[in-house]
């Protein structure tokens, strides 16, 4: 099955009194390119995170995006040293009072949060730190479920779509041959009118005439061209129904087709085998250019 490279998936998770959402964008690309806007705190993780993504999405501009919230009371990091604080208000007022001055309350409150160590910082529980990691896990795989199942969607689009492009060349190929048949007879009235008046020649060297014979011969003949091409053809559509299909292959076989085709335009001499040369490569045009967005 085809995948495309485009895709979007998000999902959100809650647990512990988290709420995590995930959301992945991906868009074409010639590699693998990822961007991850992620917390600062889980920054640490974001080796693990490009590993999971490289697994799953192959190939792509791959951008992700996590935003956390809380659901339920929060502690805080930071929190104030309150035994310490009361004895810096303690000192504060009596050393005001030693010295006869009146000061405010909040004044020496306000004076006493500035000292040294009148702040206690939190360290992390490593219990939450694991619990909030593994919702985060749960809502990223949830959301790269989703986004793989957009691009296989958008994959079985572009698969109908090469099958109808293939079918319109294969079509024209085929009115290339009924054209061929009648272009035969008027090449080899051409060649006879040729050979007429290399025989009426006094000069006739029959060494040139055997070379000119076989110059239009290989010139005009385009029966191989047509054989390779249908075997390309049929190649295309046998690689787009296996597991094998990528990108890159479909593209390499396209160039190939695109070869003959070109051949065959340059070798019939023929007007209605050019035009229809033209809309061939048409539609070929338009396969080359889907290919680029299929992993």
């Amino acid at each position: 099955m085809l995948k495309s490279m485009t895709g979007f998936g998000n999902a959100t998770v809650e647990a512990g009194g988290l709420a995590v959402t995930a959301e992945i964008k991906t868009l074409n690309s010639k590699f693998l390119d990822i961007y991850c806007r992620m917390p600062r705190q889980f920054s640490d993780k974001e080796i693990e995170l490009r590993a999971l993504l490289t697994q799953q999405l192959e190939r792509g501009k791959v951008e992700l995006s996590l935003n956390l919230a809380r659901t339920s009371a929060v502690r805080p990091g930071v929190t104030i040293n309150r035994p310490l604080v009361q004895a810096y208000v303690s000192d504060l007022k009596e050393t005001a009072n030693t010295m006869l001055m009146s000061i405010p309350d909040s004044d020496v409150l306000q004076l006493a949060l500035q000292q040294p160590n009148a702040y206690l910082t939190e360290s992390a529980d490593p219990t939450d730190d694991a619990s909030d990691w593994a919702t985060v896990q749960a809502a990223v795989h949830e959301a790269l479920r989703r986004c793989d199942g957009f691009r296989k969607q958008d994959g079985a689009v572009l698969e109908s779509k090469f099958q109808e492009y293939i079918q319109i060349i294969t079509d024209r190929l085929a009115a290339i041959e009924e054209q061929d048949i009648r272009r035969i007879p008027a090449v080899r009235d051409r060649m006879r009118n040729s050979v007429k008046e290399l025989l009426d020649s006094e000069s006739f060297d029959q060494n040139r005439f055997e070379q000119e014979l076989v110059y239009y011969v290989e010139k005009f003949d385009i029966s191989e061209e047509k054989v390779r091409l249908k075997s390309h053809l049929s190649y295309f559509l046998e690689v787009l129904s296996t597991e094998e299909a990528n990108g890159k292959k479909l593209n390499f076989i396209s160039q190939e087709i695109g070869r003959e085709i070109n051949t065959i335009g340059s070798k019939a001499n023929d007007a209605a085998i050019q035009r229809l040369v033209v809309q061939m490569k048409d539609e070929l045009e338009k396969i080359k250019e889907q290919t680029m967005n299929v992993i």
